[in-house]
């Protein structure tokens, strides 16, 4: 080698040590964690909740909602908060049961307070517990749907976690472990607020089950990929949404998961079913006579005595959506008295007490002794 030449012998060993080195990815080596295919079966699977999750935030929020298909992307640590704004809130919904692992979304201060000043019915509000409260009931209603398709495609039981949530500076938000993390970018836009974006984060252990328990269950939906196509998903709220939404689909789909006839009506081909009059005894004078006997008779009969914190009224959509954490805003006001009623039938009203560790109520007011027999009979 005194030339500065290699010989051949030399050339060979350098190339058999070439072919041994890995090409760095960027992800510790090797190829990227999920190929190509992975990426789009799980994006097939997210796109086709995007209708109901927008419906869900549209009916939380009352106002349309646009929610457009995700990007997916497999980020560092570093580079999820580095991208953040200064001001973050960080809600974590894991997944419990047959298919488990970490799970957050990730939005900005602006948005979540808008999000929770529409859900609460106020302007201005801070992003205090109560807040942040309802902005993780919204990412609730978002993350339901998501484990009711993995279930649905998996033949699995997944159920979410409780949402824990906090409002923090973007260098405590917290990641999924792993040096790897699944990230997905929803383009948000609520109708009178600024465009947002809101974050998904999974654990790539977590998105590596989903793919695998969904792509291998036997007889699995194959709607998914064809929803997932769509840019996005408008959801209108108002009664001409609802009764778009509520006619035929609302009316079929409820028909079908409860056992109803298809439609709610007589399908084609059925024969209508054969309906003739009852046929009542006449009601005869004596008998009228009898029925004036001794209420003592009566005296050690059970009735059932209940007492009604309060009533409301929801859409089908709306109860099918309810999860854990949902509120239920009641037509009663706070401090007014509640119902007492035996049989279903108001006989009286009362303020609710503690007895030693028990609920009680003391009674405020009695209904006439007229109309309480009348709303007996």
């Amino acid at each position: 080698m005194s030339d500065g030449s290699l010989s051949q012998d030399e050339i060979d060993a350098l190339l058999q040590e070439t072919e041994s080195l890995e090409i760095d990815t960027g992800f510790g080596g090797g190829s990227e964690p999920l190929s190509d295919e992975e990426k789009g079966r799980f994006l097939a699977l997210l796109g086709g909740v995007i209708d109901s999750q927008a419906s869900n935030l549209s009916i939380l929020t009352r106002k349309n909602v646009n929610l457009e298909r995700p990007a997916l992307e497999l980020v560092t640590g570093e580079e999820i908060l580095d991208q953040l704004p200064e001001e973050v809130v960080d809600v974590k919904i894991d997944f419990t049961d047959a298919l488990q692992g970490e799970h957050s979304y990730l939005l900005d201060a602006g948005t979540a307070q808008a999000i929770a000043a529409l859900m609460m019915g106020q302007s201005g509000v801070e992003l205090d517990d109560a807040a942040l409260s309802a902005v993780a009931e919204a990412f609730s209603q978002i993350s339901g749907p998501v484990a009711t398709e993995i279930g649905n495609q998996s033949g699995k039981t997944v159920q979410n976690a409780p949402a824990d949530y906090q409002s923090v500076g973007r260098e405590k938000v917290r990641l999924p472990q792993g040096e790897v993390v699944v990230r997905l970018e929803y383009p948000l836009m609520i109708e009178g607020e600024n465009p947002a974006r809101l974050t998904e984060l999974y654990s790539l252990s977590l998105a590596k089950e989903i793919i695998n328990a969904t792509a291998s269950a036997p007889g699995r939906p194959e709607a998914a990929p064809a929803a997932a196509g769509r840019a996005g998903y408008t959801a209108a709220s108002g009664a001409g949404a609802q009764q778009q939404r509520g006619q035929g689909g609302i009316a079929q789909t409820f028909g079908q998961s409860f056992g109803a006839p298809q439609g709610f009506g007589m399908g084609s081909g059925q024969t209508p079913p054969n309906v003739q009059p009852v046929q009542f005894a006449n009601l005869q004078g004596a008998a009228a006579a009898g029925e004036q006997g001794n209420i003592g008779l009566l005296m050690d009969v059970y009735m059932e005595l209940t007492v009604e914190l309060g009533r409301t009224r929801k859409l089908i959509r709306e109860i099918l959506g309810i999860g854990e954490g949902t509120i239920i805003e009641l037509d009663k006001l706070a401090g007014e008295p509640v119902d007492i009623l035996v049989n279903h039938k108001l006989i009286a009203k009362g303020e609710v007490v503690v007895i030693d560790e028990n609920f009680g109520v003391r009674v405020t007011e009695i209904v006439s002794p007229m109309q309480r027999m009348s709303d007996l009979t």
